[in-house]
């Protein structure tokens, strides 16, 4: 009978040990994926660093809503002649600044000379469009 119990000890001993190693790590998976949600938030909130309705400066390349980004090489235009000819057909000026597009509303006769160009457009976001109130080109 006490090697019965020698045996049931040592089960009951191995059980426990499970037991607190489930739960440490339980508690060591919670406490990470609190931290990762913390510093999502943080990084969501860098990413978006643009108020809305305040007047702003806005950097990248000028492009039209049709193409943004991926301008079509087969009409063997350059960047700036397939924003143009894509603003012929009805799409509206844009800007590229990595992964985020911009709609453009207003200035035109600036943004024509500078399709294809990277630029400093200075106005107000609302949305996903500025309201452009000037255009430069930044110096080199």
């Amino acid at each position: 009978m006490p090697r019965n119990r020698l045996w049931l000890e040592i089960v009951m001993l191995c059980a426990t040990a499970a037991v607190l190693l489930a739960l440490g790590l339980a508690t060591v998976g919670a406490s990470a994926a609190l931290a990762s949600a913390n510093d999502q938030t943080s990084q969501t909130v860098a990413v978006d660093k643009y108020q809305a309705g305040a007047a702003q400066k806005f950097s990248g390349v000028v492009t039209d809503s049709m193409c943004t980004a991926k301008h079509d090489t087969s009409m063997n235009q350059s960047a700036a002649g397939c924003t143009l000819v894509c603003l012929k057909k009805g799409a509206k000026f844009a800007l590229v600044d990595g992964d985020k597009i911009y709609f453009l509303s207003g200035g035109d006769g600036y943004l024509n000379k500078l399709a294809g160009e990277r630029v400093v457009v200075s106005g107000t976001l609302e949305g996903d469009t500025i309201k452009v109130s000037s255009v430069d080109q930044p110096r080199p």
